[in-house]
């Protein structure tokens, strides 16, 4: 199930998207330094970071909780790309462009969100029969043990 985080397709454009905010907040006036500078920043960098740890676990579930951490981040992100280019910060071209590509890495997420759901479902339906099976063959063993021993005919008085 597991494997790196880097082969992953989402991860590499969330990834290009951090490096695209953060040469596009360098022109940012320096007293957002601690501000909108620094928030876009932790948004851009959630999205892999949490693309990264969520492959390292165990399980899908998991994963696809840190997927949907990743997609939070993605739309904090979406927001404060409206919020520089309203405040004059970056050229609506700009971004514009990079909220394209930020919805771009947003439906990626949800479609591997979905396929890993959809994955550990059909998973989880192969396995029933066998638990079924399981269930019925030791329901059986059960039932023969709690009955009592057939008299044998020398037991007979």
């Amino acid at each position: 199930m597991t494997r790196p985080f880097q082969q992953y397709v989402v991860y590499q454009r969330a990834h290009e998207v951090v490096l695209d905010v953060y040469r596009a907040t360098d022109a940012f006036p320096r007293q957002e330094m601690f501000g909108l500078t620094s928030q876009m920043h932790r948004s851009a960098a959630s999205v892999p970071t949490n693309i990264a740890e969520g492959s390292a676990l165990d399980g899908s579930r998991d994963f696809r909780r840190f997927l949907g951490i990743a997609l939070a981040s993605a739309t904090e992100l979406e927001y404060q790309l409206i919020l520089a280019a309203d405040l004059g910060y970056l050229e609506t071209s700009h971004s514009t462009s990079l909220r394209a590509r930020v919805n771009e890495v947003k439906r990626m997420l949800v479609t591997f969100r979905r396929r890993l759901h959809d994955q550990a479902a059909s998973a989880a339906l192969e396995a029933e029969p066998l638990h079924a099976e399981r269930t019925q063959t030791q329901a059986g063993l059960e039932a023969s043990s709690q009955q009592p021993a057939a008299k044998s005919q020398g037991d007979q008085p």
